[in-house]
């Protein structure tokens, strides 16, 4: 166990959750209040270059280590200053004081100056700029006490694999940098809801949350695609090469999302190491639409690994999480078809017979008793699914679009080709949004653990496959965006994407992925990038506040994949 950060502390104060967040799981999300603060600590440091204080301390005694912005001597004693940029506290009778989290910060940096100092510290001060007042804390007795209580409880903190529950502050969690990974307002939500004996429209509009999650992600993601493309590092930017120009493209770091290496593109080491350090995937694709694997640096605590583990290896949780996952699929599905058979403004008798008999299945998965059981009902309903899916293209797109059911490895038609490739896409990106998160993709809760794909990947793939990749495609050959000839290429009974194919696929996948969605059960709105993110950490938030809790059984009660589930 290492020395705890003066800073650490201040989160401590402010909210046990955020602490664990940032000092035991290692997570780090910094906005634009905290570049800011790091502005603000620049200037002082300038205009303080002239103390002749040594501002980082280190203490055995506490197990602390720390910088303090600013060292003075007034009256022949040593008064240890802290500089922020927002406003003070009000005490009852309207007078400025520190913040309690701020309060507990300066006590810190006054115990770890006397310790190296050899000299008491009897006051230390907080310069709020905001409303330009400077807050005097005394290092009396009561200081030194809670400095020890929340020290004690910060190593006691730092031992556990158990995330603490939201802070009961709602007005703590608006302002806090890591909301969008502790997700405070949904896990309130769906609190409250898991009170609620019945879920009706009005339940659901009476608990619309406050968006504390990103709405969307400008990043882009790098696609390279030209054979014998080669992207290296210059700086802080990723450098692409193309052979067949010999130009080089070059992309700031902080404006890539992923990189994703299709075919016989190359990535150099210094541009991996890029990744790495800006925590960036980087994944490849082969030319044949099938998602070879990804390489990341590594992010994700032990503590969240540990927590995925103890609750996926209790198989009536999964079995519960599986049915929830499969529910949503099949109706993502249903709905699909209705939507489409109405837009063809005819019924047609098979499509109307894959309805109906998905309709009938979907009571007994519900009631299904094991992973196999309600894998043979997901069969059936797929097997229906993809029998009506030829109807949905129109007749002006072209026979040779229309589907054979559903083929693959290798895909035995165009339309097939354009969803194994779409899989693909899919699989990579839910891959990316898993790492991103932290938890471990090799561990499911529906598929059997493969040799390639991650068991994870693939049960999150499910309810995403409908809404990023079949409906665009119908959509996209209805719309006649695809070229019979020039955008595939046929190889005996093989029929694969061209490069002309695969250029277009990711420009139309991209385009929805990019679409805003509103979510019905949380009420907010954000981009289908976002949401497989979202949908990952709710996932998460399924065994971690339970964990976190009194409760003895493990019960899938979250948010997760209730997105159409009304």
């Amino acid at each position: 166990m290492g020395c705890l950060s003066v800073h650490s502390l201040h989160a401590l104060a402010y909210c046990e959750r955020l602490f664990f967040l940032e000092e035991v799981e290692r997570v780090r999300l910094a906005d634009e209040r905290v570049y800011a603060g790091r502005t603000l600590h620049v200037e002082i440091e300038r205009d303080e270059a002239d103390e002749v204080f040594n501002l980082s301390f280190e203490s055995e005694t506490y197990g602390l280590i720390g910088k303090v912005d600013c060292i003075r001597k007034r009256d022949g004693n040593v008064i240890p200053y802290e500089h922020k940029r927002g406003k003070s506290a009000r005490s009852a009778d309207g007078k400025p004081e520190a913040w309690a989290s701020d309060r507990l910060q300066i006590i810190a940096y006054c115990l770890l100056v006397e310790e190296n100092l050899g000299k008491e510290i009897l006051e230390g001060r907080v310069r709020y700029h905001a409303d330009n007042v400077t807050v005097r804390v005394s290092v009396d007795e009561k200081a030194r006490t809670d400095f020890e209580l929340h020290l004690q409880r910060a190593k006691e903190l730092q031992t556990s694999i158990e995330r603490p529950p939201v802070a009961s502050n709602e007005r703590l969690c608006i302002k806090c940098s890591l909301a969008p990974v502790c997700l405070p307002e949904e896990a309130r939500l769906a609190g409250r809801l898991s009170e609620a004996v019945v879920e009706t429209e009005g339940v659901i509009a009476e608990n619309k949350t406050i968006q504390l999650f990103p709405a969307i992600d400008d990043r882009q993601i790098l696609h390279i695609l030209t054979s014998g493309a080669k992207v290296g590092r210059k700086g802080d930017r990723l450098e692409v090469w193309s052979p067949e120009t010999e130009e080089k493209q070059v992309f700031p770091v902080q404006e890539i999302g992923q990189v994703v290496i299709h075919g016989f593109a190359q990535i150099t080491t210094q541009a991996l190491r890029l990744c790495a350090e800006r925590n960036l995937g980087v994944h490849w694709v082969g030319y044949g639409g099938r998602y070879m694997g990804a390489w990341t640096s590594g992010q994700g605590s032990v503590q969240r690994r540990i927590r995925q583990y103890k609750a996926l290896t209790d198989p009536d949780f999964c079995l519960e999480l599986a049915k929830r996952l499969v529910e949503a699929k099949v109706k993502i599905q249903l709905g699909f078809l209705l939507r489409a058979s109405r837009e063809t403004g005819r019924e047609i008798e098979d499509v109307q017979t894959s309805i109906s008999n998905i309709r009938k299945l979907l009571s007994p998965l519900n009631r299904a008793e094991s992973i196999d059981s309600l894998r043979g009902f997901e069969g059936m309903v797929g097997a229906n699914y993809f029998k009506a899916l030829p109807y949905l293209v129109s007749g002006e797109a072209g026979e040779a679009m229309k589907p054979d059911g559903r083929n693959r490895r290798p895909p035995k038609d165009r339309c097939n080709a354009l969803l194994s490739y779409g899989y693909a896409l899919l699989l990579k990106d839910i891959t990316n949004a898993i790492l991103v998160v932290g938890l471990d993709p090799s561990l499911g809760f529906y598929h059997t653990p493969r040799s390639q794909a991650h068991p994870l990947a693939l049960d999150l793939m499910e309810i995403f496959r409908v809404t990023l990749v079949d409906l665009p495609v119908i959509g996209s050959i209805n719309r006649k965006q695809w070229d019979e000839d020039a955008d595939f290429q046929i190889a005996g009974k093989q029929v694969w994407l061209s490069d002309a194919g695969r250029k277009k696929f990711i420009q139309i996948y991209e385009r929805r992925k990019a679409d805003g969605w509103k979510h019905p059960v949380i009420g907010y709105s954000l981009s289908y990038s976002r949401h497989l993110e979202l949908e990952v950490r709710l996932l998460e938030k399924e065994w971690t506040d339970k964990l976190s809790s009194a409760e003895t059984k493990l019960e899938p009660k979250g948010l997760f994949a209730r997105m159409r589930l009304r």
